[in-house]
């Protein structure tokens, strides 16, 4: 009994010995991608400046010089969005002799001059041209941002430090709402600055990415930023993961050496099934996620809630709608590995439908209080609107549509608006894995300019009435069509869901989760050692 109870003891010992080594070699991964988090906060920061630059420049303020008509909001809106894809093309260009780190450091670059721009503006055209510098930077990040949580993190951090970009976007676009609660949109361009500025110092602090410095044969660095980022430790205990990363590297240019593909077997790569298959349900999601009507109530939500006569300040409702934003997202991050991807989607995209919906029958059934005759005439939009008490007398149920498009805003970000991007990253094949993400984010990008530039369009020759029910039609609809083509990827291996979408093997609708939690303690405690790493897990680790 005694001995029994020493090998308990000296357990014990090991495991809170293991535990706070686990916490020493995460804190400083967690530190890293938080720093590089910090960019993805300015770029969401720049999706969410239109939301409060759109009201201001359409009926301003006395003081204010610039006036814009209906069509010049449409591109205010959109320009940024269709952008987005030019930077993607140009960030793998860039990040490969750059490398990762100083590649974003760059990036803040455009920001900066465009907020600049933005506070000094006179003219539509010097909007146009910031809004153009915000949209390429937007795309620039892509290649650096994912490769480097990639290269930095270990299995065991990497999913959950994955999902922090796409909150951190949406805190950055949260942050716009707060700001322009509190500022003049001039004063709120210059307070995003110092998160730029913030953003490029934070940088100059963290490490390169081992795996890079490993491909320009700088080694010694590559041993010190394995070191930075596995718990400031000593050299011998990154020695084994160094040494992995080199013979990676070796092995990668003996195929290149050895590979003979020509242009016409590439191109057949994206033909194949296996390709066009995912492509296509990636696509999908997106369309469907900026065709749920909420795109465009982030983008108007200022304007529409003025003239949705909500019966509180339309500034205060635009804020609760960014933190139920967040909210739906933490939602989904914390809940998509129990419940799985499918369960997620059909409850978003059905209850984002029903709401839509209802959104619509109420247009239709008290047309006097909504949107003035169904028709969102932003001329009609004005700095003297009645005041929130007086709207709630005048109509006492104008709580109803603020209401539903509030609950639209938490329920798309459960699912349906987060699908896509988790997705980008399993359902292509290692071949096409690259070229299927660009591609994809591509025309993710493309459809949410398409939502935001046809919305007035929309809204002045459909009605809010014919708006919505199409909105809600997109979502119901999406959610019979993804019954059927979105299988459960959820736990999976990368091989498996190859083999799912090429035709050989159909995934079931269960989500993989070990119920062993010994063997995923053994896992982690061999992750600490620094003996895995991310970019070892092929196609085939199961």
């Amino acid at each position: 009994m005694a001995t029994t109870t020493k090998e308990n003891s000296s357990i014990n010992e090991a495991y809170s010995y293991d535990y706070k080594k686990n916490i020493r070699t995460a804190l400083p991964q967690f530190i890293a991608v938080s720093v590089k988090n910090l960019l993805l906060i300015v770029y969401g920061m720049s999706l969410g400046f239109s939301t409060i630059l759109i009201p201001a420049v359409k009926e301003p303020a006395e003081f204010e010089i610039l006036h814009l008509k209906n069509s010049e909001i449409s591109w205010i809106s959109s320009i940024n969005l269709i952008v987005v894809p030019v930077g993607c093309a140009l960030s793998g260009i860039l990040t490969t002799p750059l490398g990762r780190r100083r590649s974003m450091q760059m990036v803040t670059l455009p920001f900066f001059v465009a907020w600049l721009i933005f506070y000094f503006s006179t003219s539509t055209s010097h909007l146009y041209g910031a809004l153009f510098l915000t949209g390429l930077a937007g795309g620039l990040l892509e290649a650096p941002v994912l490769t480097y949580v990639a290269e930095v993190t270990q299995p065991y951090l990497r999913g959950m430090l994955s999902a922090t970009s796409s909150m951190s976007i949406i805190l950055g676009v949260f942050t716009q709402f707060l700001f322009g609660l509190l500022f003049y949109w001039r004063i709120v361009a210059l307070v995003n600055i110092i998160f730029t500025v913030l953003a490029l110092i934070a940088l100059c602090f963290i490490p390169e990415s081992p795996h890079w410095l490993v491909s320009k044969k700088r080694n010694d660095d590559a041993k010190k930023s394995l070191q930075w980022l596995r718990g400031w430790t000593s050299e011998h205990a990154v020695e084994d993961e160094l040494r992995d990363i080199q013979v990676l590297y070796k092995r990668k240019k003996v195929e290149n050496e050895h590979q003979d593909e020509t242009l016409l077997e590439k191109i057949s790569a994206f033909l194949d099934r296996s390709f066009l298959v995912p492509y296509f349900l990636v696509s999908y999601s997106f369309f469907v996620g900026h065709f749920s009507g909420m795109t465009t109530l982030q983008t108007y939500a200022v304007s529409i809630f003025q003239t949705l006569e909500a019966p509180i300040d339309k500034y205060y409702a635009t804020l609760i709608l960014g933190i139920l934003q967040l909210l739906g997202a933490s939602v989904c991050v914390l809940l998509v590995h129990y419940t799985g991807k499918r369960p997620l989607t059909f409850f978003s995209t059905a209850t984002a439908g029903i709401c839509c919906l209802l959104v619509a029958g109420y247009d239709g059934y008290n047309k006097t209080h909504f949107v003035n005759n169904a028709t969102l005439n932003l001329s009609n939009i004005s700095n003297t609107t009645i005041g929130a008490a007086d709207n709630a007398l005048n109509n006492p149920y104008s709580w109803i549509p603020m209401t539903l498009l509030m609950m639209l805003a938490l329920l798309t970000h459960t699912g349906i608006r987060l699908l896509p991007w988790i997705l980008i990253g399993e359902v292509f094949s290692a071949k096409t894995r690259a070229g299927g993400a660009g591609l994809a984010s591509a025309i993710g990008y493309i459809f949410g300019f398409l939502a935001n530039k046809i919305y007035i369009s929309m809204v002045d020759q459909l009605s809010i009435r014919g708006t919505y029910s199409f909105y809600g039609f997109i979502c119901l609809t999406g959610c019979v069509v993804f019954y059927f083509i979105l299988p459960e990827t959820e736990g999976k291996n990368l091989q498996d869901i190859q083999n799912h979408f090429a035709g050989v093997k159909s995934l079931t609708n269960e989500v993989y989760r070990s119920k062993k939690k010994r063997n995923a303690d053994v896992s982690r405690m061999r992750d600490v050692k620094g003996t895995s790493n991310p970019t070892f897990e092929g196609d085939n680790i199961n």
